[in-house]
This record gives C-alpha cells, structure tokens and sequence, in this order.
C-alpha cells in the first residue's frame, strides 16, 4: 500500500557512496543502485513548528527514501513510497 510523503531532505547519500556509510545491511541490500534519502516528514517546520514540538516532546519524524533519483539535501521532496520491511524506511514509486 502507498502513501503519500512530503519531507525536507537532511541528509542523502548517492549510490556511489552506499559502502562508505554505516549502514543496516537489510537497507544496504534495499538500496543497491539507489539513492538513500534521510528526510524530516512534514517539510520544512517553521521554528514554531519546532517549538511547538519539542514542548509536547513529540519531535519531528524522520524517514528514510529509497530513490531512483538524485536530490540534495535541503530540497523538500513530494513523492508516493511504499513501506519496505525495515520499519520507517520507504521505497519511492
């Protein structure tokens, strides 16, 4: 089942660069080719936005994208992913 997921991009790691982070050897086999987007879900908060979450101690939820495409860290992605079998990690479609 696909849902839709809008987030800021904080970190992203192309696929030439897969061997030389640390990462979970399912997500490794998962992103063999692709790109590894760490997102912030929601956007870009405003700093009321993180204000008000850290006062309800409810912080922002990061997700992980799996992605045929390029994007650099900052952008805002808008895309229809499918939960892989790592909790919190998508695949884009």
């Amino acid at each position: 089942m696909s849902e839709r997921i809008e987030g800021e991009v904080i970190h992203a790691v192309p696929p030439a660069e897969l061997g030389e982070h640390d990462l979970d050897p399912d997500l490794q086999s998962l992103a063999e080719g692709k790109h590894v987007l760490v997102c912030r879900r929601g956007g870009q908060p405003s700093i009321f936005e993180l204000a008000w979450a850290m006062l309800r101690r409810k912080p922002i939820q990061p997700v992980t994208l799996i992605s045929e495409s390029a994007v650099a860290e900052g952008d805002v992605v808008d895309v229809d992913a499918e939960e892989t079998t790592i909790p919190g990690v998508y695949r884009t479609i």
